[in-house]
């Protein structure tokens, strides 16, 4: 099995910052890309990031500059660094990875169940 979890939200004021982390783990050969969606109450699920294995980075672009996708190979992590948060940040964030496990040869997308990120004052 693969399980991808998040971690890391919580309540915050505006401007405030927090930083997401996703673990991927089980029976992994390889992690490909990596990404983080966000979904806002009644909203569709949306791209924020998105990190390729080669580290090479994608944004939404209203959310460049104020978060960061990064990701750490060693142990299948992922995180977004989220600074000068904003009531509109609000949402559960949504890990989605790339992955090709024991079970099958064909690499395969595996989502995380979010975590909520809640900013309000």
């Amino acid at each position: 099995q693969v399980h991808v979890v998040e971690s890391g939200g919580g309540s915050v004021q505006p401007g405030g910052s927090l930083r997401l982390s996703c673990v991927v783990s089980g029976s992994i050969i390889s992690v490909f890309d990596m990404a983080w969606y966000s979904q806002a109450p009644g909203q569709q699920r949306e791209l924020v990031a998105s990190i390729l294995q080669n580290g090479e980075t994608n944004y939404e672009k209203s959310l460049e500059g104020r978060f960061t996708i990064s990701r750490a190979h060693a142990n299948n992590t992922m995180y977004l660094q989220m600074n000068s948060l904003k009531l509109e940040d609000t949402a559960v964030y949504f890990c989605k990875a790339g992955v090709r496990s024991t079970m099958d040869p064909i690499p395969s997308a595996y989502w995380g169940q979010g975590t909520q990120v809640t900013v309000s004052s």
